[in-house]
């Protein structure tokens, strides 16, 4: 005989369709989950690689920034040596400066005029003195152009004081300081002597002179015992007596 179904089966088909979509839904949650907790991890473990690199570049920055602290002492250590060392080559390129400066301010000043007082800064000289006449003055500039180790001088000052004395006039000259050609060119300055060695190299031409005027009178110091004319004489004439 033919078994005819009376139970509800669609009602149990559709209990069944949604406890298969719960299921698949929380399969899918679950796996959302883990997704989500796997990503987190992974973030997490690159935040912290990123930290420690940071953390490594901070630390490389401050050496750096320490070395870069001791370059920068260098440098200035450095830029005061050159300083040091561009003040001592002045100092050796002028040594002999002042010792020919003053040895020209001997030569050039003249019997009629006189200084008072004299003043350097840097390559320039300041002179003040007395003199008899304007003339004087005149010509104490011409010798100080004509001079190589000073330059062009210009007149400050001159003046009659109207005081009774040999040198009423006071002057004063602006001196531009100078240094030989030759010195420029060679970009050397001329090293002075010691005392003997001047004393030396003065009496050497002299030495020479004698030397050269005394070598003609030799020859005849020696062919005069030659010739003695009044010796013969004498010696014949006492043969014939």
């Amino acid at each position: 005989m033919a078994h005819v179904n009376l139970l509800p089966w669609r009602v149990a088909r559709r209990k069944q369709r949604e406890r298969e979509f719960y299921m698949q839904l929380a399969a899918a949650f679950v796996a959302g989950l883990g997704v989500l907790l796997l990503w987190v991890f992974w973030m997490d473990q690159r935040i912290d690689n990123q930290n420690d690199r940071n953390t490594y570049l901070q630390t490389e920055i401050k050496q750096l920034d320490v070395r870069i602290a001791k370059i920068k002492d260098l440098e200035k250590v450095r830029e005061h040596l050159l300083a040091r060392k561009q003040i001592i080559e002045q100092l050796q390129a002028d040594r002999s400066q002042m010792v020919h400066l003053f040895d020209e301010l001997v030569k050039t000043i003249p019997a009629s005029a006189r200084l008072s007082g004299l003043k350097q800064n840097g390559q320039s000289m300041s002179l003040d003195g007395v003199a008899q006449s304007n003339a004087s003055v005149a010509e104490y500039m011409r010798n100080i152009e004509g001079s190589p180790w000073m330059g062009h001088a210009d007149l400050r000052k001159t003046e009659n004081t109207h005081n009774g004395s040999r040198m009423p006039y006071v002057f004063g000259l602006n001196v531009t300081l100078s240094k030989p050609k030759a010195d420029e060119a060679d970009g050397k300055t001329p090293v002075l002597p010691n005392a003997a060695g001047t004393a030396a190299a003065s009496t050497a031409p002299a030495a020479a002179a004698k030397a050269a005027t005394a070598s003609p009178a030799k020859p005849a110091a020696t062919t005069a015992p030659e010739v003695k004319p009044v010796s013969a004489p004498a010696a014949t004439g006492g043969a014939r007596s």
